[in-house]
């Protein structure tokens, strides 16, 4: 998904919500003059769903409103994205106009609730819904086509005598490669059903990348990743000789507005050295936009590994590497900030890397208080953010540890405490909703939780030291128990 608005907190008010209705989309956003270079560089198929906020006049032939202009524009790109305009402002004729011109839904910028903004997303992810399977029909029609002709083709062969070269992995029916069809490369990966089933955007997310020597010294083999504000690739360093994460910033440079995002994350890391943090190899600017090398970690992320299952023992273990990579960086003068189970990676010893310190601030002198950012702009995850971080109160590491909390409660049950059908409903149930209570099979773990996640930061641990105490307590009278179903 892209948002497309000049108003950052807009943008962010918007991708909070977006972040609860649809919590396994990457949500981007961008101001309009990027959105324009987007229009020119990239193709619809970066994109599946576009929120587009901007002016749309008060006539259909108003020269000064992009809105009009941007969706002529869209409706020529060949694999364009489905489009809700959010309009700051218009009248009946625009909003005709502005439909007869591909937007699926038309939305007075003034009269947008989280309720009408709900309804709109989930409308227009039906459409988008529909057009991959007419695309997959039309798919698996030229596939039938073209096993038939294989087929036909065979049978020929062999009614003739004709000795074909037994098939390999990528031809289409058995050895035979249907005529006027280029046959594939021995190593290339052959196209499936389950390939055509991923929407335009999920396709581009696992295979596409800029000019793989877009950065000098790097190569640029697949995307990786992707936030709203960044790409990560895989890629290969010519410096170091192997593999590296790439994370390249989305939008240029702004060198008036201070250090920028990537360049904070980057001076936030070195100050750690430790193998319970990412470690950062390179940071530069290349034709304006910001990047970091780091190292790959092919693994997967804590997310992957909670969809397949943690016994209560592992959600232990990680509970404490976890706090531990936490007491590390909150002795390094940090607050996180955003932590949730994709920002925790896995090694292959099964121990944790912390990645992602765009959010991370510097705890001043010691003390409970934190330097801010922009005031009033909610950043973090909705379904991970302490209480006082959804108030836009001062942080300190107890922040850190309530995200903590939730992460053990998702470990243990699979399913996230707090939901709704908004951002902000979410937000206030962190806020005033009852502390999550585990299940009765889990009830011996309800203490440590409740310690976690107490609503006063003043209940909470006070340090990592603690909660690694409290865990290793639990892990030994588990190994005490060897009929525990934990065990």
């Amino acid at each position: 998904m892209l948002i497309v608005e000049d108003d950052v907190r807009y943008a962010e008010w918007l991708r909070h919500h977006l972040d609860v209705l649809c919590p396994r989309a990457s949500v981007s956003m961008l101001n309009l003059a990027e959105f324009e270079r987007w229009c020119t560089t990239f193709s619809g198929r970066d994109c599946d769903l576009l929120m587009l906020v901007c002016r749309f006049g008060t006539s259909p032939e108003d020269p000064n409103s992009p809105g009009l202009s941007l969706l002529r524009r869209l409706r020529d790109q060949p694999a364009a994205p489905a489009v809700i305009a959010i309009a700051e402002d218009g009248n009946e004729l625009v909003a005709v106009r502005a439909l007869q011109l591909g937007a699926l839904d038309y939305l007075p910028k003034k009269l947008l609730t989280p309720e009408r903004l709900s309804t709109a997303v989930r409308v227009a992810l039906r459409r988008v819904e529909r057009r991959v399977q007419r695309r997959l029909a039309s798919l698996a029609h030229i596939e039938h086509d073209r096993a038939a002709h294989a087929a036909r083709s065979a049978a020929a062969g062999e009614a003739a005598g004709e000795n074909r070269p037994a098939g390999r992995v990528g031809d289409t029916v058995a050895g035979v490669v249907p005529p006027g069809t280029v046959p594939p490369a021995p190593d290339a990966a052959p196209t499936s059903a389950t390939e055509a089933l991923q929407p335009p955007g999920v396709v581009a997310l696992l295979t596409s990348a800029p000019n793989e020597d877009f950065i000098q010294g790097y190569t640029l083999r697949v995307k990786v990743g992707e936030s709203e504000k960044a790409a990560v690739y895989l890629a290969t360093s010519a410096a170091r000789g192997h593999n590296v994460a790439l994370k390249v910033s989305k939008t240029l440079r702004d060198e008036a507005a201070g250090r920028q995002f990537l360049e904070r994350e980057y001076t936030a890391v070195q100050a750690i050295k430790s193998p319970l943090v990412v470690e950062i190899y390179d940071y530069g600017v290349h034709a304006g936009f910001e990047y970091l090398a780091m190292e790959y970690l092919p693994r997967g992320d804590l997310k992957a590994r909670i969809a397949r299952g943690v016994s209560e023992r592992d959600s232990l273990q990680y509970l404490q590497r976890i706090a531990e990579a936490l007491q590390v960086v909150h002795q390094a003068g940090l607050v996180h900030r955003d932590l949730k189970p994709p920002n925790v990676m896995l090694r292959e010893n099964d121990a944790v890397a912390l990645i992602d310190f765009g959010l991370a601030r510097q705890i001043d002198g010691g003390t409970t208080s934190m330097q801010t950012g922009q005031t009033g702009v909610l950043r973090g995850s909705p379904y991970y953010m302490s209480p006082e971080q959804a108030l836009g109160e001062q942080l300190d590491g107890r922040s850190d540890f309530y995200s903590l909390g939730i992460i053990l409660y998702e470990m243990l049950t699979g399913q996230k405490p707090y939901t709704g059908g908004t951002a902000l409903d979410v937000l206030q149930q962190h806020v005033s909703a009852p502390p999550p209570q585990l299940p009765e099979p889990l009830a011996r773990y309800r203490p440590l939780l409740a310690r976690l996640v107490a609503k006063a930061r003043t209940e909470r641990f006070a340090s990592a030291a603690e909660i690694i105490a409290a865990a290793g307590e639990l892990l030994a009278s588990m190994a005490a128990e060897p009929q525990s179903s934990a065990a």
